[in-house]
């Protein structure tokens, strides 16, 4: 049986869940899509909770959903990769962003990818740069699962681009950007 008090903590806890995503929006991020693949199976998704980590070793993180396609394929190939997107892949981004897609290779159909080095995970041609990673760690926060990789082979595209920024709920472009 259901009570007012549990009734007013499920509707503070979606309003703090609100506000929360709102407060966090504030903060511009770069999108990647981090894909694995293990055996004849290849996934997806769009991510924004990406980091350096360390340059010695070389090591970044990602932050994946436990209940996520991705977090179990991770799992089990022991290794990711990471593409940092262009401005012009923001279509890229929305798809790999949906729940509901066509998995394995109709996954990619369309979209210009090779195979990473060591991982053999999807790199999405077109990007900033890429990532080739092995799982080292993985710890358990909320209902995610941080997952660091140690960074096997990376390197850039031939042609230059300006990153795919998201912030405050959308695509956004860097209207200058300074060269050192």
């Amino acid at each position: 049986m259901e009570t007012d008090t549990d009734t007013a903590t499920d509707t503070a806890t979606a309003t703090s869940r609100a506000r929360f995503r709102e407060v966090l929006g504030h903060f511009a991020s770069g999108v990647t899509v981090v894909t694995a693949a293990c055996g004849d199976v290849v996934h997806g998704m769009t991510a924004t909770a990406f980091a350096s980590l360390s340059l010695d070793p070389l090591m970044v993180l990602i932050c994946v959903n436990q209940e996520a396609r991705l977090h179990r394929l991770v799992l089990e190939s022991r290794s990711f990769a990471v593409t940092m997107l262009s401005e012009r892949q923001h279509e890229l981004s929305s798809w790999f962003a949906l729940r509901r897609r066509p998995l394995g290779a109709d996954e990619f159909a369309g979209c210009a990818w090779r195979p990473a080095a060591v991982s053999r995970a999807p790199v999405l041609e077109g990007g900033l740069g890429y990532l080739d990673c092995a799982l080292t760690d993985i710890h358990a926060a909320g209902d995610h699962s941080i997952l660091v990789g140690r960074v096997e082979d990376l390197g850039l595209f031939e042609e230059p681009a300006a990153p795919l920024l998201w912030y405050r709920g959308g695509y956004r472009r860097l209207e200058t950007v300074e060269e050192r």
